[in-house]
C-alpha cells in the first residue's frame, strides 16, 4: 500500500495537486463537494506517485508502481459506494438468461479472468484499490484490497428484473442487467485520511490572471503529432457490422496457413491500408527494425514486412507469439485465436504509442477501440 503519511514528499506532492485542482471546483459546480473528474484523479496520483498510468488501456488496472496494481476510484461520499468495476456487453444476453447461483459464479469468473489477465500483461503481483471519496470541502483517501472474487465464499444471493446482488467475503457486488454492469461497494472507513480543500469563489478571474501573466511564455504550434495507432487483432476482410472474426490463416493464425510447413511462432499484427493512409509517417519504412516495448518492460526487435507493410512482426518471429498468444492470451501451440477468446478479456486491438522513430510501446486497447479510432481520424481522407 502507498505511505500516505504527511511529510512523505510523494503523498505531499500528491495533497498539494489535488488541494490545487478541487480549488477550481466552481469551473463547473456550484457544489461545495469538491469536482474531481476521473481521468484528472489518475493523472494526478501517477504525476505524484510517478506511477505508470494503465487508465487509457481501459483494463484491469488504472496505474502501475512497480509490481504493484491500483485501481482508482473517485466519488461523492455516501458512507457507502456502489462503483462499476467492469462491463460485459457482449455477454450480456448469456448473464440475463442464467440462474441467480450460476450468473454469481459466472460473473466471478468473468471478473477473476480480467484481473489474471491485466496481471500477466503488467507484471501485477498484488492489488489495491485508491479511493478519493468527496464531501463539503474535504477530501478523504484510503486503500483497499483489490482481489478476485472468491468463488466458493459467494452467499446473500438476491435478484430483481433490473439487477442482480451477491456478496462474498467482507465484499458487495450488484450487476445492473440493461448497463451489463458490474459494481462493487466501498465503504470508507474512520481512520480514511482528510485533506481540506479551499474552493475559489472567482476561479474564471484566476485562470485569466494567470494566463495573462503568461501569455508570453505560451507558444502556439498549429502542427498536431500523431503519438499513436490502433490497430485491430482480427481481420477487416473477414468482419461484418455484426460479426468480427480472426482469420484462421493469417494475421495472429498465421502459422496455419497453407502453402508451407510453418512454425507455430509464425504471427503478425495486421497494419491495415487505411492506418498507412492516415498516418503515412508513423511507422519506420518497411523492413526497418525498431524497438518494440512490451507493457512489462520487455523489448522485442520489430518491423514491418510483407506487400503494403501490412503486417507487424518481431524477429525472431516467435517472440511475438511466445509474449501475445502463450503468455497473455494463454493459448497452446497449434490453438487459433478467435474473437471470442479476444473478447473474453474485453480487448480487440492494441495501441502502438510512438516514444521516437525507433522506439515504440505497445499496450491492449478495449473493444471497439480500433473502430472508434479510425472514426475520430476519417475525416483526414477528405
Amino acid at each position: 500500500m502507498l505511505n500516505l503519511d504527511f511529510g512523505n514528499k510523494f503523498f505531499e506532492k500528491y495533497r498539494n495537486y489535488l488541494q490545487a485542482i478541487c480549488s477550481f471546483s466552481k469551473l463547473y459546480s456550484e457544489s461545495n463537494i469538491p469536482f474531481l473528474y476521473y481521468r484528472t484523479a489518475e493523472n494526478i496520483f501517477c504525476k505524484a506517485f510517478e506511477a505508470e498510468n494503465l487508465s487509457r488501456a481501459d483494463l484491469a488496472y488504472d496505474a502501475k508502481i512497480e509490481n504493484i496494481g491500483y485501481g482508482l476510484k473517485t466519488f461523492v461520499e455516501k458512507g457507502k459506494n456502489l462503483e462499476k468495476i467492469a462491463e460485459f456487453n457482449l455477454k450480456s444476453n448469456e448473464l440475463r438468461n442464467t440462474n441467480p447461483k450460476n450468473l454469481a459464479i459466472k460473473l466471478a469468473e468473468l471478473r477473476n479472468e480480467r484481473i489474471d489477465f491485466a496481471n500477466r500483461i503488467y507484471n501485477i503481483e498484488t492489488a489495491f484499490y485508491h479511493c478519493v471519496a468527496r464531501k463539503d470541502f474535504q477530501i478523504m483517501l484510503y486503500e483497499t484490497d483489490y482481489k478476485k472474487i472468491e468463488v466458493n465464499e459467494i452467499k446473500n444471493i438476491k435478484i430483481t428484473k433490473s439487477s442482480f446482488s451477491f456478496e462474498e467475503s467482507d465484499n458487495y457486488y450488484s450487476f445492473n442487467f440493461s448497463k451489463s454492469t458490474l459494481y462493487k461497494r466501498f465503504v470508507t472507513p474512520n481512520n480514511a485520511k482528510m485533506i481540506d480543500i479551499q474552493i475559489f469563489d472567482e476561479p474564471f478571474d484566476i485562470i485569466l490572471k494567470l494566463f495573462q501573466a503568461n501569455k508570453k511564455n505560451l507558444e502556439i504550434n498549429n502542427e498536431v503529432i500523431y503519438d499513436f495507432v490502433i490497430l485491430p487483432l482480427y481481420s477487416l476482410r473477414e468482419s461484418t457490422e455484426f460479426q468480427k472474426k480472426v482469420s484462421e490463416k493469417s494475421g495472429l493464425n498465421q502459422w496455419n496457413a497453407g502453402g508451407r510447413k510453418r512454425d507455430y511462432g509464425e504471427v503478425y499484427i495486421p497494419v491495415p491500408k487505411i492506418i498507412h493512409k492516415l498516418f503515412p509517417k508513423f511507422f519506420p519504412e518497411r523492413e526497418d527494425s525498431f524497438e518494440l516495448i512490451l507493457p512489462n518492460g520487455e523489448t522485442l526487435s520489430a518491423k514491418l514486412c510483407q506487400e503494403n507493410s501490412k503486417a507487424l512482426m518481431t524477429n525472431p518471429n516467435n517472440a511475438l507469439s511466445d509474449w501475445l498468444l502463450r503468455k497473455v492470451l494463454l493459448l497452446k501451440e497449434g490453438e487459433l485465436l478467435t474473437y471470442e477468446r479476444l473478447a473474453k478479456f474485453n480487448v480487440d486491438s492494441v495501441k502502438i504509442s510512438k516514444i521516437d522513430n525507433n522506439r515504440f510501446f505497445i499496450d491492449f486497447s478495449k473493444l471497439n477501440s480500433f473502430e472508434e479510432f479510425i472514426e475520430n481520424n476519417r475525416y483526414k481522407l477528405n
